[in-house]
């Protein structure tokens, strides 16, 4: 592989992150590349995907860095072509590591617990039966389970605690949604599945509801990315002046973009005044001004 083939492998590992970050995480990211001054120390570049949480600060979310041959060549790492002739060994680093747990439950959470997409959740659904005590309420609550764990992740919560406490395990456990079911449910051939995310209460039959779970779990997912992304883009603002980049750094939680010279001497200025760090030079450029803030 040529120097440009390797670095060209980096970038699309960083898209593999990405796209599980939007797709099955629901939490949007900026793709871009580190400044020299915050790349990985020794690497040629170092590719970023950058997360807003919900408190306004960034979270380096992934990396990948292409190092070129400069580690090999220190360990005098060769391979031999089918010419017998030695070449250097053009290395990669890449990984995504367990922060991501922290970004899934600072992008997603609120108040009442954690708030899980359906697509990443070892439980998708808890079915609580409501006055389990009755005559045949239970053995409805298995026989659902029993149903919708051929396509779904699905427990039942049959202890002895009250639905109330039940229902709110169930929120601070982050299960995306919990199915309740009780005599008056049953006697309708219903039941009702309620979203972690809105808290919304939907009323389905017992006949239908394979289907319309899944649906539930697709819309789930869907609206959590574009809620995410809603907030990102809501608090991400542009500076065009010191002024207002050194104000909006100290006054409004968020990315802020801006233009910049190159020169690490600007980079390092800006640290000083407001603490702020170059998160990425994005990939997908917005042109503001042609002037260094």
């Amino acid at each position: 592989a040529t120097e440009e083939d390797a670095e060209a492998r980096t970038q699309q590992m960083l898209n593999v992150y990405a796209d599980f970050c939007e797709q099955v995480l629901a939490m949007p990211v900026i793709k871009g590349r580190k400044t020299d001054k915050e790349k990985f120390a020794g690497a040629t570049a170092t590719y970023t995907i950058e997360a807003l949480m919900h408190d306004g600060k960034a979270l380096q979310s992934a990396t990948s860095h292409f190092f070129g041959n400069s580690f090999p060549d220190a360990f005098d790492i060769k391979y031999a072509d089918k010419n017998n002739e030695l070449h250097s060994v053009y290395e990669t680093s890449w990984g995504l590591s367990t922060r991501i747990i922290g970004a899934i439950i600072m992008v997603h959470g609120d108040d009442s617990g954690l708030v899980l997409p359906p697509r990443i959740a070892p439980v998708q659904t808890m079915i609580v039966p409501v006055a389990q005590h009755k005559e045949g309420v239970l053995d409805k609550a298995y026989e659902l389970r029993d149903k919708l764990a051929r396509q779904f992740k699905v427990k039942v919560d049959d202890s002895e605690k009250s639905p109330g406490w039940k229902f709110a395990e169930q929120e601070i456990k982050g299960i995306p949604t919990r199915i309740e079911i009780g005599p008056k449910d049953i006697e309708a051939n219903q039941a009702v599945i309620v979203r972690r995310d809105t808290r919304e209460k939907i009323v389905v039959s017992l006949d239908e509801i394979e289907t319309k779970l899944g649906e539930v779990f697709e819309t789930m997912q869907h609206d959590m990315l574009e809620k995410a992304r809603a907030h990102r883009d809501s608090h991400t603002y542009d500076a065009t002046t010191y002024e207002e980049f050194v104000e909006t750094i100290n006054n409004k939680p968020g990315f802020v973009r801006a233009m910049w010279c190159g020169d690490q001497a600007c980079e390092d200025k800006i640290k000083e005044d407001t603490t702020a760090t170059s998160r990425c030079m994005p990939f997908e450029q917005n042109q503001l001004y042609d002037k260094c803030v």
